[in-house]
């Protein structure tokens, strides 16, 4: 799943190479955390929340094809 978030992530924002992306698993399922370079936290949440929004829905589909429960958070540096 890492890769998906990272591959969708850099290709939205102006500084790829800031992009990253970590994996932590737990009880609760896995969470992915996304952490880009603040001036491209606008491009990553996207008007409204709309881009994070489908971020998330497009993991979750992959996800459960898995039959895995993954959240996706967008974190600030």
């Amino acid at each position: 799943m890492t890769k998906l978030v990272e591959a969708i992530a850099k290709s939205l924002v102006n500084n790829p190479d800031k992009v990253v992306v970590t994996e932590t698993v737990g009880r609760q399922g896995t969470v992915i955390q996304l952490k880009v370079d603040p001036e491209d936290m606008g491009k990553v949440i996207g008007k409204q929340g709309r881009i994070a929004k489908a971020l998330r829905v497009v993991v979750k589909a992959a996800a459960t094809k898995d039959n895995q429960k993954v959240t996706v958070e967008i974190a600030k540096e």
